[in-house]
């Protein structure tokens, strides 16, 4: 098995759009999420993560050791049962009482074999309902909200269809009309941290499992294109490591060496080309080195 990672990480993500709908919020009729007092773009921790892990599972497609524990179409259920299996539990209920070391061989089961468990984490709710502290996993690697660096201005657009749904409507109209919504351009910037210390007492994530995560991150978009999201791409990838388990210094310190903006302000920005992304690698603190992958 690789090495568990010894050393502490934030990092900084850089993402754009161009003419599509990187989240859309379901409670605003799938509108792109926008933080209604400043007007910036928002995009969840949930979706970016949802990318990873499909970027993961297409990669590797099922290797033992990197299966995905959050999919479509799988219950969760099905997965927990296996672990039940495996360690050789038929009631979960008495579990405890007959094997104190429930609680762990089931985690460790369900870490080994899921990365995004080992990454992430997870809330294994068939495992809560017998009382098993297993049932909650805190994951290592821990993201933020992506804000947009600038406003946003979402966009609704009429859309045209000469495909009629059905024969009685076919005798009525030559063409069906709808919509969907699109921010024409906009820069997101994402923060995450990746503990150490988690990764050593509790899920295992290792020095390859960082290797694939960065890899996951960059090319989080490249398989995931669609008509909905329109161009997406990650732009930059910085990286703060520190020499050691528990850090050199406080994240929000490191994520403030990072500054975006645009080169002629009184333009509404339309490409990558119009932000300049620069990096403050001076006086960095004792034990800390920075690095952009991309």
């Amino acid at each position: 098995m690789a090495e568990v990672i010894h050393n502490r990480y934030d990092f900084v993500v850089l993402f754009d759009v161009e003419n599509g709908n990187p989240n859309g919020d379901p409670d605003a009729g799938n509108m792109p999420r926008v933080d209604p007092e400043t007007g910036l773009g928002l995009v969840t921790d949930v979706c970016l993560k949802r990318k990873i892990r499909n970027y993961v599972e297409a990669a590797k497609e099922d290797e033992p050791g990197y299966r995905i524990y959050i999919k479509e179409n799988v219950p969760l259920e099905q997965s927990d049962k296996e672990a039940l299996t495996y360690v050789g539990i038929d009631d979960i209920k008495t579990a405890k009482k007959k094997n104190p070391d429930a609680d762990s061989l089931l985690r460790d089961f369900m870490c080994s074999n899921f990365f995004d468990i080992r990454t992430f984490g997870a809330v294994m709710t068939t495992f809560m309902k017998g009382a098993l502290n297993c049932g909650q996993v805190r994951g290592p690697v821990q993201l933020g909200f992506a804000r947009s660096i600038d406003p946003i201005a979402p966009q609704e657009v009429t859309l045209t269809r000469v495909a009629i749904t059905t024969e009685e409507d076919a005798l009525k109209k030559k063409t069906e009309m709808g919509r969907k919504f699109i921010v024409p351009y906009a820069l997101y910037q994402a923060e995450g941290y990746i503990s150490a210390n988690l990764a050593r007492k509790v899920t295992h994530f290792s020095e390859d499992d960082l290797n694939l995560l960065w890899q996951a991150i960059i090319n989080m978009f490249e398989n995931d294109h669609s008509a909905v999201r329109g161009n997406m791409a990650v732009r930059e990838l910085i990286v703060f490591k520190h020499d050691s388990e528990l850090g050199n210094a406080p994240s929000y310190k490191l994520f403030e060496r990072v500054h975006v903006a645009r080169k002629d302000p009184h333009t509404p920005p339309r490409s990558y080309s119009d932000y300049e992304v620069q990096v403050d690698t001076e006086n960095m603190p004792q034990g800390v080195t920075c690095e952009r992958k991309i």
